[in-house]
């Protein structure tokens, strides 16, 4: 190993050191990704953060750094400003959706305790050029990584400058070969070459008539700027001429394009060493920016072997045929971790292994289908015992699996991905060996944690460990989330709904709702033929064929050929996405336009169909999953297929749900739902007499709050006085803004603005409510529902205003959209158990957000209509009565109401 010194440093001559020039980077990623494919939940732009994010990663992973920094500009204010004020002066302003996205960049850094430089009165390129200079004086390797090629310069042989072609991953590697290939010069030629040529992006203006070959060849021929300059009179013909008439200028330019190389900077290359990263700010960062793919990719790149963590070490005992029993009677009377491997999803299961963990310190894990019947009957009677606690990771795999073999799991104490999502409802990931570093500091990273191990014969003791810390994970884990959640009273509502509402979850699934498959064949036939009609017309219209789903296409013929206004720019041209395209129809109702936007709403239900086709399982019924831990609010979702994003409010949509009909042995389907639980919550949550005294009166909510809002009696409330009242009344409860509510009704946004100060004057509770919310909220850093389901906002006190207003929609929609998944989860425990008190063959098929679908056996409707209707409206006692309607039929349309 070779060792040297500078600056009284001792370094390894194996010293790699990665130099990041931040805005430069920022902005390529800003406009190489398309924003409207890069943002949050809450409506945070992120694609500035995700490409940057992204070509750190590849640079961790790429050039193994020792030593890493990120250096960003100050200002636009540099001491090139100063000497040359146009320097700069043709760029545009900040777009608004790259506005914030440096300071959670910034973030990003900080989480991964990577060093952020900046220096007031110079750019990010001599900062850069200092540390590299310094660097390579100490024949330490350095690669600049930039969007800006003045870097070039600064290329020699320990100097690199990774300069991105296209995109954020395709990166070229100038060296002083490719710097001389490239432009035939050496990178000390660089800036000469520059300033000849000018440079457009920083308002550099370069020589009427001269070109890059042009100002190759005087570099070539001269050698250099200056030699240039001192024979200016050899450079014949008009270029010559138009050298000399530019030459102030050509010289100015060569001063700024040349890099500082002593700014003064109170750190150097050997100060800037890689730290190890703050896996807990890393986690918040990205859960907050929704990068989960970008977070998979960091975890792979990056030495999980945190010093700070534990590597866990268990004495797994492998369990043998007819030892399984024996296990259970000695060490289940205590609390236990179960670890399930298998497979499982769309109501079915197959257990392959498991791995159990006692309280008493026992630990054993073995494959299932090697054990005997004897072992497999004791292990029914434990799962099935509620007496015995149980604890497990996302335990709706292993219920499925476990159902498939005529077993039920009782007694569950604890489920830690649902613990660690009432704790930290704004994840996006609830991996178990994830969830370990956070809450245990132990590193379980070669554990897995997926449910999808099994126990092979090449590796039976490896992966019997695997499960064996798997379950001993999970106790422990449990633990540190039940000490959290009983700090504000959680674990009521983890026990007392979320894991009793799982194995009615796991019950939907395994059941499925029944299928028209003919009527589904149909309806594919039939949209398959609306949409070659529609585009068809489309095509007659322009009088060619083109790919209508193709947005490069769309542009050449909308804003090209036909001449439409310009819609939103974006990257790859004007937008043409849904919006826009409505947009532009309702400006100019041009016929193509027409064809095109009906070619794209039977294609999306064409698509829709084509899915449910492919759902169908072999009993001729769709097994959908009801997941509990994706919506921060507590709203259920579903997903392969989503059963909750079936059309309803149009015609042709509603023909979807006519496919969904009652099965074999049942005589209907019953729907369920309850009416404007929204504003009911309003109501009861911002106690507001009026809005009170309108629910309890039993009228039309929104006509009776237009009459009061407008000034009139309620029988002169016109149907667009309706509509407005009703879309502003949900618009506040999800924290509509005066502009939104403009948009949503074609308003101006002063009269949307004056509409919701005339609402407020009327109900001045919701006001009062409303404002509480978001100020309570910031200072506790937290909403709540009924039930006391907390969602975190620290964005409530952020300085970026973006983020903060964000903030406060969610502050003003988590308790009241929270509080109505709440009240449906009530409502579904209580019908679950009276159905099963009352011995009742009719079963819950679906949640639909506040809709609930039933199967109905022969001769049992009114008894479950009766039931259904008290346990719904009896769910929770608000100032308001529940209101639930009710409807049946053969169908799911049918059923509607």
């Amino acid at each position: 190993m070779a060792w040297s010194t500078v600056a009284g440093h001792d370094y390894d001559r194996s010293v790699k050191l990665p130099l990041l020039d931040g805005h430069s980077l920022a902005y390529r990623a800003f406009y190489a990704l398309p924003v409207e494919n890069f943002s949050t939940t809450t409506g945070q732009p992120t694609n500035a953060v995700y490409g940057f994010t992204s070509m750190l990663i590849n640079a961790l992973r790429d050039e193994e750094p020792t030593h890493l920094a990120v250096v960003f500009d100050v200002s636009r204010t540099t001491f090139r400003t100063e000497q040359f004020p146009e320097y700069k002066a043709n760029r545009s302003s900040t777009p608004d959706a790259f506005k914030g996205q440096v300071s959670l960049i910034e973030e990003v850094l900080e989480a991964l305790r990577i060093r952020v430089i900046a220096v007031d009165g110079f750019e990010a390129d001599d900062v850069i050029a200092t540390l590299a200079v310094q660097a390579s004086k100490a024949d330490i390797d350095v690669a600049i990584i930039t969007g800006d090629r003045d870097a070039f310069q600064l290329v020699d042989d320990h100097v690199t400058v990774l300069y991105p072609k296209k995109g954020v991953s395709d990166l070229a590697r100038m060296t002083p070969a490719a710097v001389e290939e490239k432009y035939g010069l050496s990178p000390q030629q660089y800036p000469d070459f520059a300033a000849l040529r000018g440079d457009p992006s920083d308002n550099l203006p370069g020589i009427p008539g001269v070109g890059e070959k042009t100002a190759t060849k005087w570099i070539q021929q001269f050698g250099s700027f200056g030699a240039l300059v001192d024979n200016v009179d050899q450079v014949k013909g008009k270029v010559g001429d138009a050298l000399r008439a530019n030459l102030s200028q050509v010289m100015t330019n060569r001063q700024l394009t040349e890099l500082v190389r002593d700014v003064p900077l109170e750190v150097g290359p050997l100060d800037l060493q890689r730290q190890d990263w703050d896996r807990e700010s890393v986690h918040e960062v990205f859960d907050a920016l929704q990068f989960r793919v970008l977070r998979e990719r960091l975890q792979q790149t990056i030495d999980t072997s945190d010093p700070e963590s534990d590597v866990v070490e268990v004495a797994v005992e492998r369990l043998t045929p007819g030892t399984v029993a024996t296990w259970i009677e000695n060490h289940t009377s205590v609390a236990c971790g179960l670890a399930v491997s298998g497979t499982w999803g769309s109501g079915a299961g197959r257990l392959s292994a498991l791995g159990i963990a006692s309280d008493d310190g026992a630990t054993a894990a073995f494959d299932w289908d090697e054990i005997s019947d004897a072992d497999h009957q004791a292990l029914f009677a434990w799962w099935s015992d509620e007496s015995r606690p149980k604890m497990l990771h996302d335990a709706n795999g292993p219920m499925l699996a476990m159902a498939a073999l005529g077993a039920s799991l009782r007694g569950v104490a604890c489920d830690t991905q649902l613990a660690a999502y009432l704790v930290r409802p704004d994840q996006r990931d609830y991996e178990l060996a994830d969830l370990a570093v956070r809450w245990l500091q132990r590193d379980i990273s070669g554990v897995g944690g997926d449910g999808q191990l099994t126990l092979g014969a090449e590796a039976d003791e490896d992966r019997a460990q695997q499960l064996g810390v798997q379950a001993r994970t999970i106790v422990d884990l449990a633990a540190a989330l039940s000490n959290e959640l009983g700090e504000y009273g959680g674990e009521k509502l983890l026990h007392e709904v979320e894991i009793p509402l799982t194995a009615i979850l796991v019950e939907t699934e395994r059941v499925g709702i029944g299928v028209d498959q003919e009527h589904l064949d149909g309806l594919r036939t039939w949209f398959a033929s609306e949409v070659k009609t529609a585009a068809e017309a489309a095509y007659g219209v322009i009088g060619k064929e083109v790919n209508l789903g193709s947005p490069k296409q769309l542009q050449v013929v909308l804003f090209d050929e036909l001449n439409m206004p310009k819609t939103k720019r974006t990257k790859t041209g004007f937008t043409t996405d849904a919006d826009a395209l409505t947009w532009l129809y309702s400006q100019t109702n041009h016929q193509f336009l027409a064809h095109l936007l009906r070619h794209r709403d039977v294609m999306k239900l064409l698509v829709t169909v084509e899915g449910l086709q492919r759902s169908v399982a072999d009993d001729g019924r769709i097994h959908t999953t009801l997941m509990q831990t994706v919506a921060a609010t507590g709203r259920l979702s579903s997903t392969e297929p989503n059963l909750q994003n079936i059309p309803v409010r149009t015609e042709e949509g509603r023909r979807i749900r006519s496919a969904f009909a009652v099965g074999e042995g049942y005589e209907s389907l019953m729907t369920a739902d309850y009416s404007q639980v929204e504003m009911r919550l309003m109501a009861h949550l911002s106690n507001d007499s009026g809005l009170i005294d309108s629910f309890i009166s039993g009228e039309d909510l929104h006509t009776t709050v237009a009459s009061r809002v407008f000034g009139v009696d309620a029988d002169a409330v016109t149907a667009e006085m309706r509509s407005r009242i009703k879309a502003m009344s949900y618009g506040l409860a999800y924290g509509l803004s005066a502009f939104g509510l403009s948009q949503q009704l074609d308003i101006t946004p002063e009269e949307a603005r004056a509409l919701m100060d005339e609402y407020f004057e009327r109900f001045g509770g919701v006001r009062d409510y409303l404002s509480s919310v978001v100020d309570d909220a910031r200072l506790t850093g937290y909403t709540e529902t009924i039930l006391g389901r907390r969602r975190f906002l620290p964005d409530l006190t952020s300085d970026n205003r973006q983020r903060r207003q964000m903030a406060e929609r969610m502050a003003l929609n988590a308790p009241i959209q929270g509080s109505a998944a709440d009240i449906v989860k009530l409502a579904m425990l209580g019908v679950d158990r009276r159905l099963r008190d009352e011995q009742l063959t009719s079963r819950l098929l679906l949640q639909v957000h506040d809709e609930l679908l039933f199967e109905i056996a022969p001769g049992e409707r009114e008894q479950v209509e009766t039931l259904v209707r008290e346990e719904m409206g009896g769910a929770y006692s608000l100032q308001v009565p529940l209101d639930v309607s009710v409807g049946v039929g053969r169908t799911w349309e049918e059923a509607a109401h």
